[in-house]
């Protein structure tokens, strides 16, 4: 059994994210399909004194409605990496491990990224490293596919030779209304994650944040406590 899971990249993702690539024996990157303002794929939550706080990559929209995540350009006009790079160090900088795991990451941020996927790709693959996560993980954009939702990803996972596909549980809709992959003969099957509970900063436990805040809080305990939510 070879387990596939295909997800769009976003920018500096929750510890599910890193759930679900532990999980498969394939990730893919879907960096092909239609980009969205303002979603996952160019921000995420820290946590700070005063509570989350979001770090937005700012990117050229206008006029490219229809663009693809792989085509999106970061908006150089604005100083981002500076910024972010100020918060984490300003809210993360008394945590346990981040004089560890920190200055990689913020090497990362202060390359000057012209392109949104190619910056959230690295970091993916970044924490999936300090993770100790062994999952190959790949790039939509260098598979040959067709289609769209439910055929699009039956058409990745036989490329990648996956015969199990795992899902989010927010694909549920679109998938058991296609069978898709039920016609290549792929299994699917839904992920189910309950957020571990962590040390942070900064008082009562705040869940959904990017899985930095984990890193940067429990260091090599961080791939034990990621595990521990997966429900399969």
């Amino acid at each position: 059994m070879t387990k596939v899971a295909i997800m769009q990249p976003t920018y500096l993702p929750w510890c599910g994210y890193f759930a679900l690539i532990d999980t498969v024996d394939v990730f893919v990157l879907l960096d092909t399909v239609q980009f969205t303002r303002r979603s996952w794929q160019q921000r995420n939550r820290i946590k700070t004194a005063n509570g989350p706080s979001w770090l937005t990559v700012p990117v050229i929209s206008k006029g490219k409605r229809d663009q693809r995540i792989c085509d999106v350009q970061v908006d150089a006009t604005r100083d981002f990496p500076a910024n972010h790079i100020k918060s984490l160090t300003h809210n993360y900088s008394n945590a346990a491990y981040f004089a560890e795991y920190g200055p990689s990451l913020l090497e990362i941020l202060g390359r000057g990224y012209a392109q949104l996927a190619a910056l959230t790709i690295d970091l993916i693959r970044l924490l999936s490293s300090m993770f100790e996560l062994k999952t190959p993980i790949l790039l939509a954009s260098d598979i040959e596919h067709t289609g769209a939702k439910a055929e699009l990803l039956a058409s990745i996972c036989t490329r990648v030779g996956g015969d199990t596909y795992i899902s989010p549980p927010g694909s549920k809709v679109y998938l058991d209304e296609s069978n898709a992959l039920e016609r290549q003969s792929i299994d699917l099957r839904y992920f189910q994650y309950d957020h571990p509970v962590y040390e942070q900063l900064y008082g009562d436990f705040i869940p959904y944040l990017s899985a930095i805040d984990l890193l940067f809080n429990a260091g090599p305990a961080s791939q034990n406590i990621i595990r521990s939510g997966c429900a399969q």
